[in-house]
């Protein structure tokens, strides 16, 4: 049987000279043999819980701000799962590890099998130009990273992001999928497409 299952990290997040206290949602998907992990935030050891012994088949990273990559390194040395990343975050994943690159570039399309279910990137620029969604159908669910929330879209204000551009990613690519899908988000409570997408239009009417 297929589970979600959800830790809780908590840390620190820095750009453009500030730093704020975060609390980051990592997601694991899998069954009792093996899974995948979504996000590798802050500290292993509340993942490492939540895998509980079970194979990692790969880490998929949704952007590369240093508050869901910190512990990607310690994580793939804890497990020997390859870490995935799309290639327009690399100038932000190079900040944090300057001397290692990620095992594999996430490209849109790019699927992920675990566990008899298959995980299906959708590139959803904005909040980063390299972040990507990772897409569960079987589950219906979506795991945005920070491009989607409980009431609106990620932040755009700082380096590297783009407010009309994450808009779009989140109406092209996000709001096309079925209103129950559960929207798993890098920080904070889940919701639904259906619950966001009538949203939509308020959002860009207050911008930025």
């Amino acid at each position: 049987m297929i589970t979600i299952d959800n830790a809780v990290t908590s840390g620190t997040f820095s750009l453009d000279g500030g730093t704020w206290d975060v609390d980051n949602n990592v997601w694991i998907v899998g069954d009792d043999n093996e899974c995948i992990i979504i996000d590798a935030p802050h500290d292993i050891q509340p993942i490492l819980t939540a895998i509980s012994g079970r194979t990692v088949k790969a880490i998929l990273l949704t952007h590369a701000h240093d508050d869901h990559i910190g512990a990607a390194l310690e994580l793939q040395k804890s497990t020997g799962a390859p870490i995935h990343l799309h290639s327009e975050d690399r100038m932000l994943w190079d900040r944090v590890y300057p001397d290692h690159a990620p095992d594999g570039d996430v490209a849109d399309g790019d699927t992920f099998d675990v566990a008899g279910v298959q995980l299906t990137a959708l590139h959803t620029p904005g909040h980063s130009p390299g972040s990507v969604s990772y897409h569960l159908p079987s589950e219906k669910a979506v795991f945005t990273g920070d491009t989607l929330f409980n009431g609106g879209p990620g932040a755009t204000g700082r380096s590297y992001s783009d407010f009309p551009t994450i808009i779009n990613s989140i109406r092209d690519r996000l709001f096309v999928l079925p209103g129950e899908t559960v929207v798993r988000t890098g920080h904070g409570d889940s919701t639904t497409i259906g619950a966001e997408s009538p949203h939509l239009e308020e959002w860009i009417r207050q911008g930025a």
